[in-house]
């Protein structure tokens, strides 16, 4: 369910269900949390609000990119902590 907010006015219903089905068309499979129309005379600004996306963090280690650690055997786990990290000097 999508929360619509109306400013400076008022819309019918079947307005509303346009601009949500517009907002669908706009941007298929993001999840919109809520939209805001404001009414300006003959216009309408609209703002869209998505809920946020999920993410996993992705790092480059030992030649691999990898999210976690919890699929490295042995032999890499030690490859990890034997690691030199660098830094630039100032």
């Amino acid at each position: 369910m999508i929360n619509v907010n109306v400013k400076n006015g008022e819309l019918t219903e079947e307005e509303i269900k346009a601009y949500v089905a517009r907002a669908h068309e706009l941007y298929p499979g993001k999840a919109i949390e809520s939209i805001d129309l404001t009414l300006d005379g003959d216009y309408v600004d609209v703002d869209y609000h998505f809920a946020a996306v999920p993410f996993q963090r992705i790092r480059r280690i030992t030649g691999y990119l990898v999210g976690t650690l919890d699929r490295f055997n042995d032999a890499k786990r030690s490859e990890v902590q034997d690691r030199v990290k660098h830094s630039i000097a100032s």
